[in-house]
Formats: C-alpha cells, structure tokens, sequence
C-alpha cells in the first residue's frame, strides 16, 4: 500500500541558518526568508548576520540576527530556545564551517581539533539539540551543508575538512535512520567550488602551500569542472530549499552533489 506523507506549506514556518553572514549561508538564509521562512540568522559576527537578517526584513520577510558559536553548548541550546520561542524549530541549516590548508603529514592535533570541532562535532550535537524538538512534534527536516570532499578528498591541501566532511554525510544518514520514523527527515548537500571570500581565502592558502599563484589554482580547479563553471551560493541554496520542501517529503538520508559534475554519485 502506498503510503501517505504530508507536510504543511512552509510559509511562516521556522528556519535556523548557522554561519549566514556571508557566502553560501546568506545565500540559504536569503532564500529561505524569499520562501516564506521566518529566518533566525546565526553568526559568530552579530553585526553581519543582523545585516543577513536585515536584508530579509527589506525583501518583505521576517529575520533576526543572532550572535552564536556553534562549538559551544551554550550557544547551541540559546538558539533553540530562541526558536522555540518564536513557536517552534521546524528547519536547522547547519551551513557554519571553517577550512585550513595543510599537507597531511604536516597536520597538528591543534588543527585537528579545530576543523572537527566546528565542521563535525558541532554539527552533531546541532542536530541532536534539534531533534529532540523535532521528535516531540514529530515534524522537522535538518540540511547539512557537507561537500564533495567528503566523498572523493577532493584535494590532499585540506585534509581533515575532507575527514570533517566525511563524517557530516555519515551522520546525516545515522539520524536520517534515527529520526524517520518520527517523520523527521535529514539530508545534506555536497556543495564543490562555489564563488565566496572563504575560497578565495583557500585559494590563497594552496598558493602558500605550493608555490603556485593563486590564479593557477583557481584555473586548475576550474579545469576538473565538467560544466565549466564554478557555483554561487544561490545554486546551493536552491538546493537546500527544494529538501526542505514538502517536494523532497520522501527523501531523508540523501547526499546531494552540487558541484558542476565533479561529483557525479
């Protein structure tokens, strides 16, 4: 027998976006504020993201700007409450994440702890304080933002993002699992070389690394591009609001590439 999953349209519905001051998490929080989400926009940078929130709040759509480190406790369970408060948590984005270039052999357990502490542990316990919510209502969706390195290593200059971005699609399909029943859905998106400071940023960083101009290394990259282009954070957020949408009602658990073909399963 066919079975029957609903859910409500999304307009007037409450969006978490961690790390959307700027490039691919303004781009979602922009959008999801377009859709009709009422947008908490989460920034280490209260300024930044009240800019982000401010810019929904032109457009016609309802945002606040909220100052959170999504690697400490506190911070995570303030912008719960926050949420709850506004009525609800129906969508966390979990966008926030950090980069740093290095050989693999010459990684630190500082720069270990660094990048797992913001781009995997956080996330973790990011969705565990959502789905708590979400379990009690039994509604909810969650969109990681991982990338397609944590799939192929798409480069060894920035290894333990690749581990980071490894276990972001391992566990959104352990609470994709875990959350199903209660028909809370959770999904990622693969984002590959998307146009934002922060890549401009790594480009630069690769350039130290291996004595080659930032502009060979931009080049290169564009060159194992398929569709001959890099993304903007628009074609990431298009994504991320299409999962969170009731068309993706049947899909939890998925890792979807955006990426121009670099990735292609």
């Amino acid at each position: 027998m066919k079975s029957e999953i609903n859910e409500q349209p999304v307009a007037g519905q409450m969006a978490i976006v961690t790390g959307a001051a700027q490039g691919i998490g303004r781009g979602i929080a922009l959008r999801l504020g377009r859709d009709g989400y009422r947008v908490l926009v989460a920034d280490l940078r209260l300024e930044a993201a009240q800019a982000t929130a401010d810019a929904i709040v032109a457009a016609g759509g309802a945002a606040w700007g909220i100052a959170a480190d999504v690697t400490r406790a506190a911070d995570r369970a303030h912008l719960m409450v926050s949420a709850i408060e506004r009525g609800g948590l129906d969508l966390l984005v979990n966008n926030a994440g950090i980069n740093r270039a290095s050989a693999p052999l010459d990684v630190t357990e500082e720069h270990w702890d660094v990048v797992m502490s913001v781009n995997a542990k956080a996330v973790w316990f990011m969705c565990q304080e959502a789905m708590r919510h979400m379990v009690s209502r039994r509604s909810g969706r969650i969109v990681n933002i991982a990338s397609i390195a944590g799939k192929m290593a798409s480069t060894l200059n920035h290894p333990i993002y690749n581990v980071a971005k490894a276990a972001v699609i391992a566990m959104t399909k352990t609470l994709a699992h875990a959350g199903a029943a209660q028909r809370v859905r959770v999904n990622c998106v693969c984002p590959g070389v998307i146009e934002t400071s922060m890549q401009d940023q790594l480009d630069g960083a690769f350039a130290e690394l291996t004595g080659k101009p930032p502009e060979q290394i931009r080049a290169e990259r564009l060159a194992r591009i398929p569709m001959g282009a890099l993304g903007g954070p628009e074609e990431v957020a298009d994504v991320v609001a299409f999962l969170a949408s009731p068309d993706a009602r049947y899909m939890t658990g998925q890792a979807i590439n955006v990426s121009g073909g670099m990735m292609m399963f």
